[in-house]
Parts: structure tokens; sequence; C-alpha cells
């Protein structure tokens, strides 16, 4: 299901989303039309060591620009938000080896939901069930690679006004299914980010309960616009759409290992 925004909604998200990056950022490098944020604490994380092109920006000199500013990673990321500047770029990043994905941006578009169950916890509750994700999700992951992803969301206690690590458990107490909220109460929007479930917990609904409790959450802080991102190619965003989610943009991404 696709959305169309009002003329506010997508520079309230986009500004969101450069905030975020910037916020949780070790160090930020910028350039015209965009920066790079970086932490060398967590080098294997893509989601910390990328550029973020967020204006207008020179097409040609963005394959060189990222060599000169993550050449000393083991991979190159650039997302690029606006669809025609991502067009322009594209030709000059493939020519250099990269490939192009989609992520969808997702505005919540259904009703607010009561309150799933879930409660805040802390990243000491959150790192064992993540260990298993990541080796779930990339087979072969070196412990180091596994131990930065892990520990890279103590740098997101700072990307919003307000994080919250929220969790469902199992009757047992164990960690069933988590999910990170990010609130800025002032400006009236909460990004929802890295939903998973453990391995043996899956299909039982505590994906449902925890997404819903960061919607009541979110809606309860003011927050009139929540939103999430989601792969173009995977299915999950489907099941976001039966949750009342609807996309109304696309971030373009473009890697080479």
């Amino acid at each position: 299901m696709t959305s169309r925004p009002t003329d506010s909604e997508l520079p309230r998200i986009h500004g969101f989303l450069s905030d975020f990056h910037r916020r949780q950022a070790n160090r930020v490098v910028d350039f015209p039309g965009g920066f790079a944020a970086l932490d060398d604490r967590y080098t294997h994380s893509r989601g910390n060591n990328h550029l973020l092109v967020d204006g207008s920006t020179d097409p040609e000199a963005l394959p060189a620009r990222a060599e000169e500013l993550l050449g000393h990673l083991p991979h190159r990321l650039v997302y690029v938000i606006d669809d025609e500047v991502a067009a322009a770029c594209r030709g000059p990043l493939e020519r250099a080896g990269y490939a192009h994905a989609a992520t969808y941006l997702m505005r919540h578009t259904g009703p607010v939901p009561a309150h799933g169950g879930a409660r805040s916890v802390g990243l000491d509750e959150l790192r064992a069930p993540a260990a298993e994700a990541w080796r779930r999700f990339l087979p072969g992951v070196s412990d180091e690679e596994v131990h930065h992803l892990v520990e890279r969301r103590a740098a997101r206690l700072g990307a919003a006004e307000d994080v919250r690590f929220l969790a469902v458990h199992t009757q047992d107490g164990e960690v069933a299914s988590w999910v990170d909220l990010y609130l800025d109460p002032a400006a009236g929007i909460a990004g929802i980010e890295d939903l998973v479930t453990a391995e043996a917990h899956l299909g039982q609904g505590h994906a449902g309960r925890v997404l819903d409790t960061a919607l009541h959450l979110a809606a309860e802080a003011g927050c009139d616009l929540r939103f999430l991102t989601a792969n173009e190619a995977a299915w999950p965003h489907r099941w976001y759409g039966r949750k009342g989610f609807a996309v109304v943009d696309t971030i373009h991404c473009f890697e080479r290992a």
C-alpha cells in the first residue's frame, strides 16, 4: 500500500533521519550535500559508518568522496534520500562497483493500537538475544562483527531526544521480540527501528505485540508522525502494511563490499 504524504510530512521524516544518523555518530564529516557518519568503535557496522546524502551533491565526485571517507572500512555504503539526486548518482556509483537497493519509508496510517505489553529494557538484557539473531541473519559472521553489531546499540542512546528499547517476554521471562523506539515529542515524530524476534519464538505474535507497544507509546508521547524503514526486496514490508503502515517514500542505498 502506498500513501501520498502531506507536503510537511516528508521533510519532517527526512530531517529526523538526518538527525538520527548525525546524533549517534562518534564523528561527522560534512561535505556539499551530505555527511559521513563514522564510529571507529563499530567499524563492522554499516549503520554506524556510511555516507548520507540529504541535499544536492556532485554525483561524479561521490565515489571518490566515499573512498576518501570510508577507505579505512571493510565496506562502502552511501544512502541518498532524494529520488532525483539518487538517479543522478546511480550511474557514477554503479560504474565504481556499487550495487543499488531500495528501502521503503513507511508511515503509520492506521489506528493507534492498544499497548502490546512490551516493556523497556536495558542493553544488558538484549545482548544475548541480539547476538543470536545476528548469527542467524549473517551465517559465518565473526565474533568481532557480532560484537560491533550488538554493542552499537549504546551509540543509539544518543540518536533522539527519547530513546527506548522495548521487549516482550515469554511466560518464563525470556526475551522473545524487541524493537528500538526513537521519539522527538517536540517535533511530534517517532522512528521505529530493528524489530527482531528470537528464532525460538517466531510465529507466536510477539513481534505484533512489541510493535503495538511502540506505536502506542509514540502516540502517548504526542508523536503524530510515526514511521519505520523496510527493505523493498524483503517480506516484512508487507507485514507492516497489514499493521497499518503505508509506503510514503524510498531511500536509496548504494553498497560495495
